[in-house]
């Protein structure tokens, strides 16, 4: 009886589909023909009704009728495209106009908002997701610092009044907050690497210091924990209740802001952490190049950018007349309001919705702050195009890439140690990782932000290893540079460890026309 009755609405429906169609036809031909002046005469040939009928307000009802009609079948009857040779090939697909459209205007406001990342909503992500065959073996995490104070203040203006005290009842907050400020204060049990340990490990200060993680940078990185949590360890089991000291790798710069985000993402991912179990390692450099950081061509790519960026701000007309405006209100030669970095300062108070600063003259306000923001936004466009950074990332980040594709590789081979890292880094250390990986579609990193590499196992072939490539919880495997084309010809949704190894033991260097990085450190460009 089901059966029947489905059979019955299928039929009608396709009965009403085909009158609508037939609707449609007549209406087109009718209006064609109207449109050439034709229609009234051929009424009058065939005897038809009296052309009154076919008045203005007739046929605006039809155009109602019809037409929203008319927008519903272009979307439900397949369109067989017409080739240039005038066939018409059978085809299933839909077919779209292409709309001849102008790009996207960049719109500062909405940028800021993302860099800004307040966390309000439940994040989605990707992280962990993998064919039911497949075992997760290790995870390896690169974080931006929280949200923090800015590092340079506007002569002559008031410092935005933040308060760096963390309190659970102020927004934003987190569940766990309280029970983080508690088990910081137990910190004293844990290994720190050279001055980390004279480091405060959460922020307390009423009015923030220079620099200094903010409650909303350490709520960053509590939900980024949670989040890791669940999938990695709640999911995935990727540590066992009883994990050692030896499963982990923590390392960190010398910064206060960076060792609070990592000790806070820590804690959400392994609530209640031994204290006793915790090493964490400093690293002095900020591209964490380690024993590797002697490299004279990545120094000379990195000023070809700096007179890239300066040849281009000096080319904005707006943005001089922004910056001339400014001085004015705050009184200061326009030399120094630039060199004090405002957008910085003004991104503090954007992200902590607080008034932009004023002056007896008058105040700095959103304008400003947009023109400015838009230049930034133009500048990492820019950037991207020229390839004098990606020359300079490609130096910059091949010790860190290094140390990471060893790691994988001898986890690959079954060794059981390492299989949670996390780095604790900036902007500086996120940004040139991400385009020496070719993900040129990525922002630049916002505050607390997070790449993740996955090592998968295939469980049919155990001798097999993938990797996954996030970022911010969305998978940017196939638009690195090593493995863009390998999912057309494969069914995997992620990459063969060995096309990552190639790429850093081999084709990072070949644009230098080298073998090595010792060499492409060395030879100066042709």
């Amino acid at each position: 009886m089901l059966f029947r009755n489905r059979f019955l609405f299928l039929l009608a429906l396709a009965a009403l589909l085909a009158f609508l169609s037939l609707s449609l036809q007549f209406y087109e031909n009718s209006r064609s023909l109207f449109s050439q002046g034709k229609l009234e005469a051929k009424m009058a040939a065939c005897g038809a009704a009296s052309q009154t009928a076919w008045s203005y307000k007739g046929k605006q009802k039809w155009r109602m009728i019809l037409f929203p009609i008319f927008l519903i079948l272009v979307h439900l009857i397949p369109v067989n495209p017409i080739k240039e040779d005038g066939l018409n090939p059978k085809s299933r697909k839909r077919i779209m106009p292409d709309l001849l459209t102008e790009p996207p205007a960049i719109d500062p406001v909405y940028e800021a908002r993302v860099y800004c990342n307040i966390p309000t909503i439940a994040e989605r992500s990707m992280e962990g997701h993998a064919p039911h065959y497949f075992k997760l073996v290790s995870v390896q995490v690169l974080i931006r610092h929280g949200d923090r104070y800015p590092l340079y203040a506007i002569p002559k203006t008031k410092r935005p009044d933040i308060d760096c005290t963390l309190q659970p009842s102020r927004k934003p907050s987190h569940p766990q907050l309280e029970a983080f400020i508690k088990h910081m204060s137990k910190g004293s049990a844990a290994q720190m690497d050279g001055t980390l340990s004279s480091l405060p490990r959460y922020p307390s200060h009423s009015f923030c210091e220079m620099g200094e993680l903010t409650q909303t940078g350490v709520v960053q990185h509590l939900r980024n924990g949670q989040l890791l949590r669940e999938i990695y360890i709640n999911k995935h089991k990727l540590l066992l209740s009883d994990w050692t000291a030896k499963q982990l790798y923590l390392e960190t710069t010398g910064k206060s802001r960076t060792l609070q985000s990592a000790l806070a993402l820590l804690y959400s991912f392994l609530p209640d952490f031994d204290w006793k179990k915790i090493y964490m390692r400093h690293q002095w450099s900020t591209i964490f190049c380690s024993g590797s950081c002697d490299c004279p061509m990545r120094n000379h790519y990195l000023e070809e950018e700096q007179r890239r960026q300066y040849s281009l701000r000096v080319k904005n007309n707006d943005l001089e007349k922004i910056y001339v405006d400014m001085a004015k209100i705050v009184g200061i030669p326009t030399r120094q309001l630039r060199a004090s970095n405002p957008i910085d300062s003004l991104l503090c108070y954007f992200c902590h919705n607080v008034s932009f600063p004023c002056t007896k003259t008058g105040c700095i306000g959103m304008e400003h702050f947009k023109v400015i923001k838009r230049h930034q936004l133009e500048d990492e466009r820019e950037r991207q195009e020229k390839k004098l950074y990606f020359l300079y990332a490609l130096l910059a980040t091949h010790p860190l890439l290094n140390q990471t594709v060893n790691r994988l590789q001898r986890i690959a081979e079954g060794k059981k140690e390492e299989v949670f890292v996390l780095y604790s880094a900036h902007d500086v250390t996120l940004s040139p990782v991400l385009s020496a990986l070719g993900i040129t579609e990525a922002r630049f990193p916002r505050f607390a932000a997070r790449l993740v590499f996955e090592l998968w196992q295939d469980g049919k072939r155990p001798k097999e290893h993938f990797i996954r490539i996030l970022y911010n919880g969305a998978d940017v495997t196939f638009q690195t540079s090593f493995c863009k084309d390998y999912y057309k010809r494969s069914s995997k949704p992620m990459c063969p460890l060995e096309k990552f190894v190639s790429f850093v033991k081999r084709d990072m260097f070949l644009v230098f026309n080298s073998t090595s990085y010792y060499d492409a450190c060395r030879r100066r460009p042709l």
